[in-house]
């Protein structure tokens, strides 16, 4: 998606959600507040622009969400260095954090300000005069964007409050109930479904980056697995490997990397950009194995646990993880030392400005989607030929009904080594049934969600803690 506008954007649309209502009632001629923008089509392209730019931020995709969702389960952990940034991680990964958790706040606040954005975006677009087919696929964005939003919420905080208009003023706001997760998934599928009907299949090469109709439906095939209904998942999901023209690259390694962005298998990605455009991640240098060697400390580290999980000959292992890295001097390094593991599919070398990467964050890809119609589908000759389609491509077997393990083992198992350190894995643990007795096994006393961070239970009194 072209960022031009996205940096803009994010300022504009940040500092008219935070505004209070006497300050957006007056209209200077010398400022465009809220009263004098969301006016044009070019005004709406900026918002939903900002709405993808939180996306970016430290509490979404930058950091909170792999924190709490990949190093929550048993394939990463903090690493070695415990002190510092290090030491709250650390509790996040041990399920000893507290309420006041600047990484879990950053979650829910940076997650409901994205939400704002959409919901600022839906209330205000129907009376721009604009194309009306532009107009229905930005709104088919802010619904899909949204509920990406609130699907990871409701997975970490389970009851969370559920804006769907924009608030009016501050105390509208901090009166909002809460909500169980199996109300969120509802209105998701419901906006899940008419995101998809107004969204293209394709976009040009101008707005490649933006949400497509594959995007909304693998979504809400996943939120309905989530919610129960296999039934319903398995038509959606259907309909995405019958006509999206999605497709599975045929070497797992070209999935990653700087030149293979928005590939043919994948659907969602969250795009970056660095160099100084303000677009830039972080979590490329926090996976660095570079950072290891020159300050003896990096983040999500994969888990000895997570390393035996690959079968031998699996193509997937050494193009996701490794304990072998070419250094600054363009030397290997090979290391046997099990705090020296670390992430691949990010980039092994950390040849950027720091926190200024570029790589993608990839959110939804079609092998996921492949690996959710056999769960919606269950046991059946069917299911194993979309399984199988996986593993031929990781260079492994086919497995049948005849094969070790129950079927759910099986695909737990092949989801966990095929999507490893794609924030899949909690969600997986959770959704299945699985996670007390996987983290038990690692020698962890599993919460099942997050705690609602403090300052919100300080604003809402009627808010009830996990």
């Amino acid at each position: 998606m072209k960022l031009k506008n996205i940096y803009l954007a994010s300022l504009i649309a940040g500092s008219l959600w935070s505004c209070s209502q006497d300050f957006t009632d007056l209209n200077p001629v010398t400022q465009r507040n809220v009263n004098g923008f969301y006016l044009t089509a070019g005004d709406m392209n900026t918002a939903i622009n900002a709405a993808y730019k939180t996306l970016q931020m430290t509490g979404t995709y930058n950091q909170s969400y792999w924190i709490m969702q990949e190093m929550r389960s048993d394939n990463t952990d903090q690493g070695p260095d415990g002190t510092g940034l290090g030491a709250e991680l650390t509790v996040i990964d041990n399920f000893s954090e507290i309420a006041t958790s600047e990484m879990i706040t950053a979650a829910y606040t940076d997650s409901y300000l994205g939400i704002a954005r959409c919901n600022i975006v839906l209330d205000r677009i129907e009376p721009i005069d604009m194309d009306a087919a532009v107009k229905e696929r930005i709104k088919g964005e802010a619904l899909f964007l949204r509920s990406l939003f609130y699907y990871n919420l409701a997975v970490l905080f389970g009851n969370i409050p559920m804006p769907l208009s924009e608030a009016k003023s501050v105390a509208e706001g901090s009166s909002l109930p809460q909500v169980p997760a199996s109300e969120v998934y509802k209105q998701l599928i419901t906006d899940l479904t008419t995101a998809e009907a107004a969204l293209p299949i394709k976009h040009a090469a101008a707005d490649r980056g933006r949400a497509t109709k594959g995007a909304a439906a693998t979504l809400l095939g996943k939120v309905m697995l989530t919610a129960g209904d296999k039934a319903g998942a398995a038509t959606v999901l259907k309909r995405i490997v019958d006509g999206y023209g999605y497709s599975l690259l045929a070497d797992y390694g070209s999935l990653w990397g700087l030149t293979n962005k928005n590939n043919a298998e994948s659907i969602f990605e969250v795009q970056f950009k660095g160099g100084g455009t303000g677009t830039g991640n972080s979590f490329t240098n926090a996976f660095s194995p570079l950072l290891r060697q020159t300050t003896g400390a990096y983040k999500n580290r994969p888990t000895v646990n997570m390393m035996n999980a690959y079968e031998p000959g699996d193509d997937r292992f050494l193009k996701s993880m490794d304990s072998s890295f070419v250094n600054s001097s363009g030397v290997l390094i090979t290391s046997s030392r099990n705090d020296t593991r670390f992430i691949n599919k990010f980039g092994k070398e950390n040849a950027f400005n720091e926190n200024d990467a570029s790589y993608n964050f990839v959110v939804l890809r079609y092998a996921d989607v492949l690996l959710m119609l056999a769960e919606a589908l269950g046991e059946s000759a069917e299911s194993y030929e979309y399984i199988n389609l996986v593993r031929t491509r990781a260079k492994l077997a086919p497995i049948s009904a005849a094969t070790v393990g129950t079927f759910e083992e099986k695909l737990l198992h092949e989801r966990r080594v095929e999507l490893a350190f794609e924030n899949h894995r909690w969600a997986d643990l959770l959704r299945f049934g699985k996670a007390a007795e996987v983290m038990t096994a690692q020698g962890k006393t599993a919460r099942l969600l997050y705690l609602i961070p403090q300052r919100e239970l300080d604003i809402n009194s009627s808010f009830k803690q996990n």
